[in-house]
């Protein structure tokens, strides 16, 4: 069996929310927007002096990665429940995918 480092999350579907694919992607982009503006605080690159400690800006930073992931979560509910969609066939492709590009090592 090939032992693989994960992280884990579960995430809920949200539901008060009627999601489509089209909502769903722009708010996608919205979200990895404000996870880049977060990095781009913490490095200096916006040209703010930063007023946030350290620790702060990582909190952010989780933070906006995590509203990410959750609409990335979302979207594959909207492509399981409106189009039939395989995520978990398409994880495994996904895998593979990073081992034949060298991304993943196995042994």
């Amino acid at each position: 069996m090939i032992e693989i480092k994960t992280k884990d999350i579960t995430l809920p579907r949200l539901n008060n929310l009627t999601p489509t694919l089209e909502s769903t992607a722009l708010k996608l982009m919205e979200e990895a927007g404000e996870l880049a503006q977060a990095i781009g605080k913490f490095r200096g690159l916006s040209g703010e002096q930063m007023v946030l400690n350290e620790q702060q800006v990582v909190d952010c930073i989780l933070r906006e990665l995590l509203d990410v992931a959750q609409t990335a979560v979302s979207l594959m509910f909207v492509l399981e429940e409106e189009y039939g969609a395989d995520v978990g066939a398409a994880l495994e492709r996904h895998i593979k995918k990073l081992i034949k590009k060298g991304y993943l090592r196995v042994e």
